[in-house]
């Protein structure tokens, strides 16, 4: 088992997905790959806010999420700046009530949010969370 706050070795994405030992990750991680043809980039946070090791997944240099593992679940980080807010905005009331809660509970700076969404299931928080996702790689 890897240690995830270990700076000294990088892990593959095999050994995060060992990590988190969720199945979820690998249909989740699968799903950015194929939909955005994007390719993942394992870096290291010295942040103490979230230290370790994350991937990150950008198209054309914007980052669409970054993916915090954990163990039997993983932390997506999604940031929605100003040209993503009227699209989320649109269709807010379709969206879970935990993503809702967690948009209205994180705090707007410089016209940004940064939702922390955990992921365990394959259910409409997933989905929503692929939405967001899908939200963030459009708007330009």
């Amino acid at each position: 088992m890897i240690d995830i706050k270990n700076y000294n070795y990088l892990p593959t994405i095999d050994e995060i997905s060992a990590y988190i030992k969720n199945p979820l990750f690998d249909d989740f991680y699968t799903e950015i790959v194929k939909c955005y043809k994007v390719q993942p980039k394992i870096e290291f946070s010295k942040c103490s806010w979230e230290y370790g090791w994350n991937i990150k997944f950008k198209k054309s240099g914007k980052n669409l999420c970054t993916v915090y593992p954990r163990e039997n679940y993983f932390t997506v980080l999604i940031v929605l700046g100003v040209k993503e807010k009227l699209a989320v905005e649109a269709i807010f009331s379709t969206l879970s009530p935990i993503i809702q809660e967690i948009y209205h509970q994180t705090k707007e700076g410089n016209g940004q949010r940064w939702l922390m969404i955990n992921l365990e299931d394959k259910d409409k928080l997933y989905r929503d969370v692929l939405e967001l996702i899908n939200i963030r790689s459009t708007c330009k």
